[in-house]
C-alpha cells in the first residue's frame, strides 16, 4: 500500500501522544499534529509535532513486515550507537516495540531541519565553492563512519563480521535465479559470473550504512556545504566499507550512468567532485586502497537491477502487467549493460 497521508501511518494519533508522554522526556500535554514526510514502499517517515516539539516518528510499511529491510530495532540502534560520534545523525529518543499502539513497531527521533537533496532543485543557486564543499564533505562523512569502532559504539554483535561479499553476492545470484521469469536476461547473467568469479579480499568490517547517497543526506540551510544528517539507516550491517562507496558511485551523477534517481543529477552541478575524484578523497581520509572499486559499483547495479526484476514480477503476478517505473534509463544502455561496460573498461 503506498501512503499518502499521515493518518493512515498514524491512525491513532492519540495512542500515539499518549505513548509519547509516557515514554519521552519533555513532551508537552498537547495534541500530536502529524506530517507525511515520506511514504511507500520503504519505512515511513511522518513529523510529530505536540506544542512547541518536533520529532519524527519511522514505521514500517502499512500492510507490509519484512523483518530484515524494515526493522525498527535496527535503524534505532544505529542511531543511538552513533549519536557520541563525529557521524551527523538524528538523535533517538525510544522505540515501541508493541503493535497495539499504532498496529506496527515504531520509533521516534528528533527532527532536523535543512535541505535533502532530492533533486537538483533542493540546491538551486548552490556555489562551486559550496558545490565542492558539499561533495567534498559527503566523502568526508563516509570516511568518518567507516572509521567508528564498531566494538566502541556496542554495535560489534549486530551482524557477522566476516564473509559480508561473498553472503551479497550469493544472496542477489539467488534472488534473480528466484525473480526471473521466462528467458533470462544474457547481461544479468553474465554480472553474476562477473560478481561470482572476481570477489575481492574485503578489507576489515566495519559499519556499513547500506544506501549512502545525496537523497538519504541533509544539508544545512545557512551552509548547504554542511552535511547534518544521515538518514535511512534500515539496511545498516557490518561489513565491507567499500560497498557503501560503489552504492554512492552508483547515484554520482546523471550523464554517464543510467538514470536511477532525480538525486543523482545533483552531482552534475558545478564544483561537484566528479566520481573519480570523489573515490580519491575517500581514499585519503579513509586510508584504504581503493583500485577494485568498479566490483564494488557493478555489484550495486545488480542488486538495483534484480530489484527491478522483482518488482515486475510481482506486477505480473498480480495482473498488472509490467508497467511502472524502471531501474533503468529510457535511453542508452540498461543497468546490467551499462554495469557490465564499467567492468571491462576497469580490466
Amino acid at each position: 500500500m503506498t501512503v499518502n497521508d499521515a493518518t493512515v501511518a498514524v491512525a491513532d494519533a492519540g495512542a500515539l501522544a499518549a505513548w509519547l508522554r509516557a515514554n519521552v522526556d519533555d513532551i508537552p500535554d498537547a495534541p500530536a499534529e502529524l506530517e507525511l514526510i515520506s511514504g511507500g514502499h520503504s519505512n515511513l517517515t511522518v513529523g510529530v509535532r505536540m506544542g512547541d516539539r518536533d520529532l519524527v516518528l519511522r514505521r514500517p510499511p502499512v500492510g507490509a513486515f519484512l523483518p530484515s529491510a524494515n526493522d525498527m530495532q535496527r535503524e534505532h540502534t544505529f542511531l543511538a550507537a552513533l549519536a557520541s560520534t563525529r557521524v551527523p545523525t538524528p538523535r533517538p529518543f525510544g522505540i515501541c516495540d508493541d503493535p497495539e499502539v499504532l498496529g506496527a513497531p515504531f520509533y521516534v527521533m528528533e527532527r532536523l531541519h535543512g535541505v535533502v537533496p532530492h533533486d537538483p532543485s533542493a540546491l538551486a543557486g548552490l556555489s562551486e565553492v559550496d558545490g565542492r564543499r558539499l561533495s567534498t564533505s559527503i566523502a568526508d562523512v563516509l570516511a568518518d563512519l567507516h572509521a567508528v569502532d564498531p566494538d566502541a559504539v556496542g554495535l560489534g554483535g549486530v551482524a557477522k563480521r566476516t564473509g559480508y561479499l561473498e553472503r551479497q553476492v550469493r544472496r542477489w545470484v539467488d534472488q534473480y535465479r528466484r525473480s526471473v521469469d521466462g528467458d533470462r536476461e544474457p547481461a544479468i547473467e553474465e554480472l553474476a559470473a562477473v560478481l561470482e568469479k572476481s570477489l575481492p579480499a574485503s578489507p576489515p568490517s566495519t559499519i556499513v550504512h547500506g544506501d549512502y547517497r545525496l537523497g538519504n543526506l541533509m544539508v544545512d540551510v545557512a551552509d548547504r556545504a554542511r552535511i547534518i544528517g544521515v538518514f535511512d539507516w534500515e539496511m545498516a550491517t557490518l561489513g565491507d566499507p567499500l560497498a557503501d562507496v560503489g552504492y554512492t558511485l552508483l547515484y554520482w551523477g546523471s550523464r554517464d550512468r543510467p538514470l536511477i534517481h532525480p538525486s543523482q543529477a545533483c552531482a552534475d552541478l558545478p564544483g561537484f567532485l566528479t566520481a573519480g575524484e570523489l573515490t580519491e578523497r575517500y581514499a585519503a581520509q579513509s586510508g584504504r586502497p581503493v583500485e577494485q572499486v568498479t566490483f564494488y559499483v557493478v555489484l550495486a547495479a545488480f542488486k538495483l537491477a534484480i530489484i527491478g526484476l522483482g518488482h515486475r514480477a510481482l506486477q505480473r503476478r498480480a495482473g498488472g502487467g509490467a508497467s511502472g517505473p524502471e531501474p533503468d534509463s529510457p535511453k542508452g544502455p540498461s543497468l546490467p549493460e551499462w554495469a557490465l561496460a564499467q567492468w571491462r573498461a576497469a580490466q
